[in-house]
């Protein structure tokens, strides 16, 4: 029962051409620690699935991503994600474009283990344009509305950063919105989690469970990665780090952009990456966004 794990040793359980799901939300929450160790490793070929934000551009600039299932790709006041938006232009990108309530009814649909999901979203919309692999289907009872069949993102492995966890794969999310990630666990074959504290056993009561917001048995392992999030938001632990957002996103118009980029903060340890940040004190005391 100890799911107890690294990212190295999550990293080292993935294989190339995995269609891989990312919790969080443009640039909250975001597994960032497990991102960098796929970063450093020699993965290729994936297929993401993300509402996307910094990780799906990061991915991309790494030569990463062979098809990208997304909903959008932002980091919110930048509104959309610089590496991510070079490739989707230059034509380089193999993409499924979706509006946000079709992405998570295909993640929906994986979790119930169906093969699709009845929808009116996305009817009459570029969204049958610009994906014409989906298809409509006729209902069977006497109404006959044609619904948009969103077939089930079925993921073989899910990424998830929360607040909490223990060695038994319990979670707590206790931000203001928990986003989709129960539905990543829900439709991955195996779900990976990486939290800001891990404890031995959490005592979960009527005050507590709600932030538990998927099962134990969906989760296979478990590593505990302090400011995890960085450079994205962890309510209501820490705000997103638009100085080092705002410091990646214009190296996107440098030729050596990236490569500046990887060498100061993917190739070395969290340890140091965080120092390289301003130190833990710095991160922990970023405020929160408000809107």
């Amino acid at each position: 029962m100890n799911k107890l794990t690294t990212t190295s040793g999550v990293v080292e359980s993935l294989r190339d051409g995995m269609t891989i799901g990312i919790g969080g939300w443009g640039p909250r929450r975001k597994p960032m620690a497990l991102v960098r160790e796929l970063l450093r490793s020699d993965l290729k070929d994936l297929t993401v699935v993300a509402y996307g934000g910094p990780e799906v551009g990061m991915l991309c600039a790494a030569g990463k991503v062979r098809k990208l299932v997304f909903g959008f790709v932002t980091m919110d006041p930048i509104p959309l994600e610089p590496y991510f938006r070079k490739l989707r232009q230059a034509g380089q990108l193999d993409v499924m474009e979706l509006d946000e309530g079709l992405f998570q009814w295909g993640l929906k649909a994986a979790g119930l283990r169906v093969p699709f999901l009845p929808a009116r979203a996305g009817l009459a919309s570029g969204v049958l344009t610009h994906n014409p692999e989906l298809r409509t289907i006729t209902s069977p009872y006497k109404d006959g509305e044609e619904l948009l069949a969103m077939p089930a993102l079925n993921l073989d492995v899910a990424l998830l950063h929360v607040n909490r966890a223990d060695r038994l794969g319990n979670t707590l999310i206790t931000g203001n919105d928990v986003y989709f990630d129960h539905c990543f666990a829900r439709a991955a074959e195996k779900c990976y989690v990486s939290a800001e504290k891990v404890d031995d056993r959490l005592d979960l009561d009527a005050a507590t469970a709600r932030f538990n917001t998927f099962e134990r048995s969906l989760v296979t392992g478990v590593v505990e990665a302090p400011l995890g999030a960085h450079p994205t938001s962890c309510g209501p632990e820490y705000g997103w780090d638009m100085k080092h957002l705002k410091e990646y996103s214009d190296g996107a118009a440098e030729e050596s952009g990236w490569q500046s980029y990887r060498e100061t903060y993917i190739q070395c340890d969290e340890a140091e990456y965080r120092q390289r940040n301003g130190g833990d004190e710095r991160i922990a005391s970023l405020p929160l966004p408000i809107f």
